[in-house]
């Protein structure tokens, strides 16, 4: 699909007067594909080295995950930050500034993610320790870190450019590249895990050949870009667009770091107790990640239509986007939450070969999920924020849930309830988070609503004076 102005024309007429429900459903089952086949890559790695090496080899993925995730946070805090510029700018009008958000953001990517690959390198035995790694697991965790931190500029690469491509009206793009890569990480991961045993490094050396095919996919798709926007490869950096990017993408960044900064304080917390603890919460994490991911990509599916709306002053039409996909995020969250609970033991025995660790796994899962659906309206909360460049409430929003509650939270519980706290602070940390999405959603909507009053307000006015003009 060629970026053209029939392709942009297309885009701007779904998100201005398109229906929404369709239009949430058009961009946002291409967005939890891309979110889903993502989170495979880390998944299927575990998956297999649970398999063939056992528990401990899933404990060095659980160390690693923290590395990976500060990785695509950032390549996701730029991925954001510069769709919604270019969504905003379409509806604007304001064509000529996309070729500026786009070379700003790729720039900005090469510089931060070189950055933080070669920190981690300087200092990966430290780092690796200080994530939480116990004496069995570290060798596993060096090894895998070692080379999977090397697809991360080919992974953000394929984030950034599929965002663009998507608020440009070309989601199956980044759909394609995304699968693509998740197929073949699941196709070399067997070749190497399981019928050459290469462990680990097996893993990761099938995470980055998989990258960089998505990776070049992608670039297929922003040769034409570059062409329609006569985008230059060198370096550019303007100030107010990268402020911006940054601005707004930050949440994004903070939702997904959040995870690495409680999975650091999990490993340490947890290893006290040994390396069944780590492995569980390894475990468990992975498989309620994929409960997350309907969720995230109807809200970032959202977020550029609002985007748009917000842009061109359609304050009615941003209420009923926001209203339908908070719906729309109760209604999945509600089906996969009774899915995972009933078929907990065979979801997560598919990564754990040991009964002992399976049973307490199940027991830990079913506790961490018991109140999952409520959470939904947060997240609405948080992208609805961004959506309208509410930067300093959206950052807010996005700590709260894992660092300003759930940090805490577990610290009191495990002092009274032992591991056994760990996994009860999830549930309360999620229903205090769905109050505060609750309230902090309908007070915007109710500002929508008057913002819509007051344009409808000034339009009879004016209305009013041409007509007695006409008089006149």
């Amino acid at each position: 699909m060629a970026l053209n102005s029939k392709s942009i024309a297309k885009s701007s007429e779904d998100f201005a007067t398109g229906n929404v429900s369709k239009v949430l459903v058009k961009f946002a089952i291409p967005a939890i594909i891309s979110l889903l086949v993502a989170e495979l890559y880390n998944m299927v790695d575990t998956m297999f080295v649970g398999k063939a090496i056992g528990g401990t080899a899933i404990g060095a993925l659980t160390i690693a995950f923290p590395v990976q995730r500060l990785i695509i946070s950032i390549g996701l805090l730029i991925a954001v930050g510069a769709s919604t510029a270019v969504a905003r700018s379409l509806g604007e009008g304001d064509h000529s500034k996309l070729k500026h958000i786009i070379a700003n953001a790729l720039t900005l990517m090469l510089i931060s993610i070189s950055t933080i690959i070669v920190i981690i390198f300087v200092f990966k035995n430290s780092i690796i320790r200080f994530l939480g790694a116990t004496d069995n697991i570290f060798p596993y965790a060096n090894e895998y870190i070692s080379i999977v931190i090397l697809g991360g500029v080919f992974q953000c690469f394929t984030a950034i450019i599929g965002y663009i491509l998507t608020a440009l009206g070309n989601a199956k793009a980044n759909l394609i590249a995304t699968s693509i890569g998740a197929i073949c990480n699941v196709i070399i991961d067997y070749f190497l895990v399981i019928v050459l045993s290469f462990g680990v490094k097996g893993a990761a050396i099938a995470t980055v050949i998989s990258q960089i095919v998505s990776a070049a996919y992608a670039y297929y798709h922003f040769l034409k870009i570059k062409k329609s926007f006569n985008i230059s490869l060198s370096f550019n950096l303007k100030g107010d667009i990268t402020k911006s990017i940054i601005a707004i993408g930050f949440s994004t960044f903070i939702i997904e770091i959040s995870d690495a900064i409680v999975a650091v304080i999990l490993n340490n917390v947890l290893s006290a107790h040994g390396d069944i603890a780590i492995i569980i919460v390894g475990v468990i994490s992975r498989v309620s990640m994929f409960m997350y991911i309907a969720m995230l990509g109807i809200t970032s599916a959202m977020q550029p239509i609002v985007a748009y709306n917000y842009g061109a002053e359609n304050y009615k039409r941003v209420k009923e986007v926001v209203k339908k996909s908070t719906i729309a995020v109760m209604m999945t969250s509600m089906v996969l939450w009774a899915f995972l609970l009933i078929f907990a033991r065979g979801v997560i025995g598919s990564f754990v070969k040991e009964t002992d660790i399976l049973v307490e796994a199940v027991k830990a899962f079913r506790i961490v999920i018991s109140v999952f659906p409520c959470v939904g309206v947060y997240f609405v909360a948080i992208y609805y924020y961004q959506a309208i460049e509410e930067a300093r409430l959206s950052l807010i929003l996005s700590i709260y849930r894992q660092l300003l509650i759930f940090i805490p939270v577990l610290f009191i519980l495990i002092r009274f309830f032992g591991v056994m706290g760990t996994w009860i602070s999830y549930p309360v940390a999620d229903i205090i988070s769905a109050l505060t999405g609750i309230y902090y959603l309908k007070s915007g909507l109710s500002a929508m609503d008057e913002m819509d009053m007051d344009q409808k307000e000034a339009l009879r006015k004016e209305r009013s004076i041409g007509a007695a003009q006409r008089s006149y």
